[in-house]
Protein backbone atom coordinates (compact mmCIF):
# COMPACT_ATOMS: atom_id res chain seq x y z
CA UNK A 1 0.00 0.00 0.00
CA UNK A 2 2.37 2.43 0.67
CA UNK A 3 4.75 1.52 -2.24
CA UNK A 4 1.67 2.80 -4.25
CA UNK A 5 1.04 5.66 -2.34
CA UNK A 6 4.76 6.59 -2.66
CA UNK A 7 4.66 6.13 -6.68
CA UNK A 8 1.87 8.53 -7.09
CA UNK A 9 3.05 11.31 -4.07
CA UNK A 10 6.62 11.35 -5.99
CA UNK A 11 5.27 11.71 -9.57
CA UNK A 12 2.95 14.17 -8.19
CA UNK A 13 5.55 15.81 -6.90
CA UNK A 14 7.42 15.96 -9.76
CA UNK A 15 4.85 17.36 -11.57
CA UNK A 16 4.75 20.42 -9.16
CA UNK A 17 8.69 20.69 -9.24
CA UNK A 18 9.41 20.37 -12.64
CA UNK A 19 5.99 22.00 -14.30
CA UNK A 20 5.12 24.31 -11.82
CA UNK A 21 3.02 26.65 -14.49
CA UNK A 22 0.87 23.24 -15.27
CA UNK A 23 -0.33 23.44 -11.84
CA UNK A 24 -1.33 26.39 -12.02
CA UNK A 25 -2.97 26.17 -14.60
CA UNK A 26 -5.03 23.39 -13.03
CA UNK A 27 -5.56 25.16 -9.93
CA UNK A 28 -5.03 29.11 -10.06
CA UNK A 29 -5.76 30.59 -13.34
CA UNK A 30 -10.07 29.48 -13.71
CA UNK A 31 -10.36 31.38 -10.56
CA UNK A 32 -9.12 35.26 -12.89
CA UNK A 33 -10.38 36.22 -16.00
CA UNK A 34 -6.73 38.17 -16.16
CA UNK A 35 -4.28 36.30 -18.52
CA UNK A 36 -1.15 36.41 -17.08
CA UNK A 37 1.62 33.85 -15.13
CA UNK A 38 2.11 33.35 -11.85
CA UNK A 39 4.16 35.00 -9.81
CA UNK A 40 8.16 34.22 -8.67
CA UNK A 41 6.97 33.26 -5.26
CA UNK A 42 4.23 30.95 -6.57
CA UNK A 43 6.63 28.85 -8.63
CA UNK A 44 8.95 28.93 -5.77
CA UNK A 45 6.84 27.77 -3.60
CA UNK A 46 5.08 25.34 -5.72
CA UNK A 47 8.72 23.66 -6.22
CA UNK A 48 9.13 23.63 -2.46
CA UNK A 49 6.05 21.49 -2.27
CA UNK A 50 7.00 19.31 -4.75
CA UNK A 51 10.57 18.59 -3.50
CA UNK A 52 8.60 18.28 -0.14
CA UNK A 53 6.41 15.56 -1.98
CA UNK A 54 8.99 13.46 -3.88
CA UNK A 55 10.70 13.20 -0.17
CA UNK A 56 7.61 11.84 1.54
CA UNK A 57 6.47 9.31 -1.56
CA UNK A 58 10.72 8.51 -1.43
CA UNK A 59 9.79 7.84 2.14
CA UNK A 60 7.02 5.63 1.73
CA UNK A 61 8.72 3.60 -1.15
CA UNK A 62 11.82 3.71 1.42
CA UNK A 63 9.74 2.41 4.13
CA UNK A 64 7.65 -0.61 2.14
CA UNK A 65 11.58 -2.04 1.93
CA UNK A 66 12.66 -1.56 5.42
CA UNK A 67 9.56 -3.10 7.39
Amino acid sequence: MYLVLGIFLTLGGLLMAIFPEFIYELTESWKSDAIGTPSKWYIRSTRFGGVLCILAGLAGIVIQFVI
